[in-house]
């Protein structure tokens, strides 16, 4: 029996539970299909990786390639264009041809997982990162009536600030604090945005989009200091099952 193949691209990827998350479901659901890790060194290494796999039926997008795998697609959905960022890819072959779409289903996955908090009629954040998760995160606020501000170190896309910009009076303003960023990320655990810290107090919320570890330095800094702080492994179930639901439906099916 032929099985189908899918898996994950980044350029390092130990981090990473998606296989052990897929190979669970497909034995829970007795699927015939396997889940591989793909490391590339460079997104250009996609299409011959697509070639040589033959059975690969679809693939989830991670670090660094979010934003650069768009150009190597045959096409990608109008929300995924919006956010200009790709975290899952469908690819079909009709004879000798093959064809990859690209879907996003970090937003719609960050979206609900939003309503683990309470933020009654504050919904002022600020935005670690300008990577492609920070864009699906952003793309989220917007549409959801937010007022936010995208921060990052260089602070080089048009409005964001950098982390000097962040003041204590801003700190003051804002409810959530999401990180897109992969800082703190398995294995560099102890790794931290550089935020004004000391202005954090229980009346923040914090998003760590990292789930391994479990309890981020980003959360840990934050509950020290009174804040809720929740990881990004609900968001990670949330987004794969959207995946996999994408990989399983013909073209034009997906809402």
């Amino acid at each position: 029996m032929l099985v189908h193949i899918y898996g994950l691209i980044g350029s390092t990827l130990k981090h990473s539970w998606s296989r052990e998350y897929f190979i669970r479901k497909f034995a829970a659901a007795g699927i015939h299909a396997d889940y591989k890790l793909f490391e590339l060194a460079h997104v250009g290494d996609l299409p011959a990786l697509v070639s040589s796999e033959k059975q690969l039926c679809g693939l989830n997008v991670t670090i660094p390639y979010k934003q650069s795998v768009i150009p190597f697609l045959s096409g990608i959905s109008p929300e995924a264009e919006t956010i200009g960022a790709v975290n899952t890819i469908r690819i079909e072959r009709q004879g000798g041809n093959i064809s990859m779409t690209g879907f996003n289903t970090d937003a719609p996955a960050f979206s609900a997982e939003l309503g683990r908090f309470d933020f009654r009629d504050d919904k002022s954040a600020l935005v670690l990162g300008t990577g492609g998760a920070a864009m699906a995160v952003a793309y989220v606020l917007k549409n959801e009536g937010w007022t936010f501000s995208m921060v990052s170190r260089g602070g080089k896309l048009p409005g964001s600030l950098t982390y000097a910009m962040v003041t204590p009076e801003i700190m003051a303003s804002v409810k959530l604090i999401v990180n897109a960023t992969p800082l703190g990320m398995y294995p560099d655990v102890d790794a931290l945005s550089p935020l004004p810290w000391d202005c954090v107090t229980e009346s923040h919320q914090l998003f760590d989009l990292i789930y391994n570890p479990e309890k981020t330095c980003f959360m840990q800094t934050g509950m020290a200091k009174g804040a809720m702080a929740i990881n990004g492994l609900g968001m990670l179930k949330r987004q794969a099952e959207m995946a996999w639901e994408i990989w399983q439906k013909a073209p034009g099916q997906e809402k």
